[in-house]
């Protein structure tokens, strides 16, 4: 095969891959495209530009009852309204770590909004991860059911649980991260090769003993999942039903607040 007939296979790769270089504009113009589910607040929506945005992965980070798998459980609902509703007319895949999905509340999210729940239930395609290395390959085998099934959301509650319980003590720090590291491109991989698609994960926090002054609770999994979210929100407790919403990272966004409510009907303002 001479060196002409492997130019050619590799541009048409390229082209085919859209992995050629582009103008800003063709950017712009494709990110003004961008559609975004609703999170049931409009508080919450305003500070996002909108909602949950696709072609990103979103995570949610914060302590134990905050709203992380409250929030999942309304995007699972939302995602299958019309566009014009705040949602994007698909499917949710819901990868649970925890054992927390409740079908029950998302009957209860389906009813306040005036919705079939049997419908919005089997909308929901849902497979529990016993460990990380199932946890893996559901993120990999994903892409498989993505296109057949119209799914334009992917939850995965939480993202480093099961690393943290597996991977244990200094030694196994580095190759916990690496393999994390992994997993996340695997599923930032899945925005770029499927049209309109959101990833949301929720993340847990741990006390850092050496912060004697601002907020000592950072999110779990260190620079590998700051830099491999795309926008980053710290949920906290706020007056008895209230729960405060901080974007902390976002290429596009500032640092935000908003108030939000956690309600029967689920996410409000």
């Amino acid at each position: 095969m001479g060196d002409k007939t492997i130019e050619k296979i590799i541009k048409s790769a390229q082209e085919l891959l859209n992995i050629n270089f582009k103008s800003a504009s063709e950017v712009w113009e494709e990110r003004r495209l961008l559609k975004r589910i609703s999170t049931g607040s409009s508080n919450l929506d305003e500070i996002l530009a909108g909602g949950i945005e696709t072609r990103a992965l979103t995570e949610f980070f914060g302590e134990y009852r905050t709203g992380k798998t409250q929030i999942m459980h309304q995007l699972c609902v939302n995602v299958q309204l019309p566009e014009e509703k705040g949602g994007l007319n698909g499917k949710a895949l819901y990868i649970d770590t925890e054992g927390t999905f409740r079908p029950e509340r998302i009957i209860q999210m389906a009813d306040a909004l005036d919705l079939d729940y049997n419908k919005v239930l089997k909308n929901i395609i849902f497979a529990r991860a016993y460990n990380s290395d199932h946890q893996i390959m559901l993120a990999k085998d994903a892409s498989n059911i993505i296109k057949k099934e119209n799914i334009k959301l992917i939850i995965v509650d939480s993202l480093i649980g099961h690393f943290r319980s597996e991977y244990i003590g200094r030694g196994t720090l580095a190759g916990r991260q690496q393999t994390l590291n992994s997993h996340l491109h695997d599923l930032l991989r899945l925005t770029e090769i499927h049209d309109d698609l959101a990833i949301v994960v929720s993340n847990q926090v741990q006390s850092k003993p050496d912060v004697f002054y601002g907020n000592p609770l950072r999110a779990t999994g260190g620079n590998i999942v700051a830099h491999g979210s795309t926008i980053r929100i710290y949920l906290r407790k706020g007056k008895e039903n209230q729960r405060v919403a901080k974007i902390v990272d976002a290429p596009h966004l500032p640092e935000a607040e908003a108030v939000f409510t956690l309600s029967e009907d689920g996410i409000r303002d």
